[in-house]
């Protein structure tokens, strides 16, 4: 199933809204995505009817080679994203395929990323449920958070702030991960996997 060149890409950082949720683990996502548009130069507005807040714009080279991409986060809270996603996923006519979701993931080391196309959600909230709303087959950008220490339940350290030590490397991974989204919108997911999955 080939995509048309000129559809436009959906970029979806998962997190919780509200301030107190701004630095935990879980919404890595969104720091993603904010910086994704700092870069673009723009200002997250709020969605029509969709729970989410967008910002439509271009990245990589100027002129025929950039692509139109759509970033947005849900306001639903992480475990309801599914709805959101999909509404703008039909409002915007992109399809599937041209979905990427930035998340935090358990699985892998602090710092390190993984893209793929497709695939389970591993225990994951945000992604159950927008695999629920729209099938399996989006791409994912995942970011290492790394597993709890101890016997720290996973709910408690996901919703935790990163650490100071975590915070000294956070803004160099978060600045790896954008590159990384802009690279695989740009220029697809092989190229993007064998320069940023360490």
């Amino acid at each position: 199933m080939t995509t048309p060149a000129s559809a436009p890409w959906l970029i979806v950082g998962l997190g919780n809204p509200g301030p107190e949720y701004a630095m935990n683990r879980h919404n890595v996502g969104f720091m993603v995505v904010d910086l994704l548009a700092e870069r673009i130069g723009g200002k997250f507005k709020r969605a029509g009817k969709a729970q989410a807040q967008v910002l439509e714009g271009r990245v990589g080279p100027a002129g025929p080679a950039s692509r139109r991409v759509i970033l947005a986060k849900p306001m639903s809270f992480m475990n309801l994203s599914g709805g959101p996603v999909n509404a703008l996923r039909d409002f915007y006519k992109v399809p599937v395929g041209n979905i990427v979701a930035v998340h935090d993931e358990l699985d892998i080391d602090y710092g390190t990323l993984r893209l793929k196309l497709g695939g389970g959600d591993n225990g994951h909230n945000g992604l159950k449920s927008m695999t629920k709303a729209m099938g399996p087959d989006y791409h994912r950008v995942r970011f290492g958070i790394g597993r709890p220490p101890g016997r720290m339940q996973v709910a408690d350290f996901v919703l935790k702030d990163f650490s100071s030590a975590e915070r000294k490397e956070l803004d160099y991974f978060v600045d790896r991960a954008a590159d990384a989204v802009e690279c695989l919108v740009g220029e697809g997911l092989e190229r993007a996997q064998s320069a940023y999955n360490s």
